[in-house]
């Protein structure tokens, strides 16, 4: 059988990298050729993941037609989320938790979406469902990608099933969730030594909410100043994002993550749609979003709405 190779969306965080390693590892079990790969590069909070656990980043691609005919697709299921060329190949599996959107197949598939907070959690129960053990290793990566997804369980993404199976993964991998957890988050909140544009790119998704083009990026932050002192230049980023994209939104979200709150500076035509969804008022393109943490459950069902 020729290898399968299994993803996530581009721009990847933990879970995508983790899950994607996580779900190989366990096809590779069942006695199938499967090997992780990531679209994009890996993040700080990632790589100290990957570190502690003494684990490989996938190798980086752009595009899989050329190397095999079938993939999976952990933690996405948008196509302008994925691979460039993910319409010249057969997509065999969906594991994911978020909205279904802009996807559809010319063949039957399994398709597992679960509304959890994490791609892992979904993962832990598959496992079990093969009686296949999990190492320590894939263990702690999937404890990270529940970990990071979560914000150590503050999300309201956050459910009883993605806290018990962090339980279980963190006894595998030996670690206490809590110190672990802290440690990982604020790696990825050090922003200190990245560039506007990787700001702007490092957790960034695109989609389709009705006639409208919308991308929102989201950092974690310790201090949110070290982003937002930027203004100026991160604005102007935006805006030439905006025009090479054709985009009707740019909506970049800074999460403070020991106060539970974001600050959004949004940048096109679309900006009403910000202060209707989140009942703000934009000042020099910037809110703040009280009680936001969550792309997914917080900023993304809202802006969808606002924008019908």
């Amino acid at each position: 059988m020729e290898k399968v190779l299994v993803f996530g969306h581009k721009n990847p965080d933990t879970d995508t990298i983790c899950s994607a390693i996580a779900y190989a590892h366990l096809k590779n079990k069942l006695g199938i050729d499967a090997e992780p790969v990531r679209l994009g590069d890996v993040n700080g909070e990632t790589k100290y993941a990957l570190d502690y656990f003494k684990m490989e980043a996938p190798r980086f691609v752009e595009k899989v037609a050329n190397e095999t005919k079938e993939v999976i697709l952990v933690d996405h299921n948008e196509r302008q989320q994925s691979a460039e060329d993910i319409d010249q190949v057969k997509v065999l599996e969906v594991i994911d938790h978020h909205r279904i959107a802009n996807f559809e197949t010319s063949d039957p598939l399994y398709y597992r979406a679960e509304p959890v907070g994490c791609t892992a959690t979904i993962l832990n129960k598959m496992y079990k469902e093969n009686g296949v053990e999990i190492s320590k290793e894939v263990a702690g990566l999937m404890l990270s990608a529940i970990i990071s997804d979560s914000l150590l369980f503050k999300s309201p993404t956050c459910t009883e099933q993605d806290i018990a199976a962090a339980k279980e993964l963190a006894s595998i991998a030996e670690v206490d969730v809590d110190s672990y957890g802290l440690a990982m988050l604020k790696a990825g909140a050090d922003l200190s030594d990245k560039t506007i544009d990787q700001l702007v790119s490092l957790d960034a998704k695109e989609f389709q909410m009705g006639n409208y083009k919308v991308e929102i990026a989201q950092v974690n932050a310790v201090d949110i100043n070290d982003v937002l002192n930027r203004k100026e230049e991160l604005e102007m980023k935006l805006a030439t994002v905006v025009a090479e994209k054709n985009l009707d939104l740019f909506l970049f979200v800074v999460t403070d993550i020991l106060n539970s709150d974001s600050t959004a500076v949004a940048i096109g035509q679309a900006t009403d749609a910000v202060e209707k969804a989140f009942n703000v008022k934009l000042e020099n393109n910037r809110a703040l979003l009280n009680g936001v943490v969550s792309r997914k459950k917080q900023i993304v069902p809202q802006l969808t709405d606002a924008l019908k």
